[in-house]
């Protein structure tokens, strides 16, 4: 008998990716927003698109029966977009993931970076009003944040650590150093690591408007 014929490859075109792991900007920031409102993503949005990002996104290829690669390709946003609203900008750029402290009685006068371990949150103020908050990660044990009253004696753009080779991007330096600066890591992978005492912030956008912000000689305080 005649032998069936061998299949042929499909010449159906890859998915198109949108975003993937290291994609940053506004249309990451509403993707995380889009999945927080079905319960996918449980912090919140920065712009990022880490681990906890791609897992997010595989969940939910999973439970929709699509390819669970982590990465958003065209049917995986059109399905997103078809069960969630548009985002309102709370959502899309919530203060803070936990409520931030009541301010240390050092941080009601004057131009102050307000760090509150207990919160993990950091406080932007003049005078006693709140410009800005922010989430914000610590040193681990071996390598903890120094607690105390401090001033910001250093700022550095594109800073790289020369101790750990590692870049310090937007660092205010305010103890040796110890410095407050945005961390990729920390963006991509939420709490689940620690910095070697720097303070951590992993919103990449008030990392850069605190950056342009804040003076040498400004005040910061670290507090529980």
């Amino acid at each position: 008998s005649p032998s069936s014929p061998a299949p042929q490859p499909s010449t159906a075109p890859p998915p198109q990716v949108l975003m993937r792991t290291g994609s940053e900007g506004a249309q990451v920031r509403e993707l995380q927003a889009r999945l927080r409102q079905i319960g996918h993503f449980g912090r919140t949005p920065t712009g990022y698109y880490g681990t906890v990002t791609a897992e997010a996104v595989r969940s939910f290829q999973v439970k929709r029966g699509t390819g669970a690669t982590g990465s958003t390709d065209a049917a995986t946003w059109q399905k997103l977009l078809a069960m969630t609203r548009t985002p309102t900008a709370d959502e899309l750029d919530p203060p803070t993931e936990r409520p931030v402290a009541k301010p240390d009685q050092r941080c009601l006068t004057g131009r102050v970076l307000c760090i509150s371990k207990k919160s993990r949150t950091l406080a932007w103020m003049i005078d006693g009003r709140v410009v800005s908050a922010m989430d914000v990660r610590f040193g681990s044990e071996y390598t903890p944040t120094r607690e105390g009253e401090f001033t910001v004696f250093w700022k550095s753009r594109d800073h790289v650590s020369t101790l750990y080779d590692t870049p310090m991007p937007y660092a205010l330096f305010f103890s040796g150093g110890q410095a407050v600066h945005y961390s990729a890591d920390f963006a991509a992978n939420g709490y689940g690591g620690a910095s070697h005492g720097c303070v951590n912030v992993r919103d990449k956008e008030k990392a850069v408007a605190l950056f342009d912000q804040v003076r040498n000689n400004d005040k910061v305080v670290v507090y529980w």
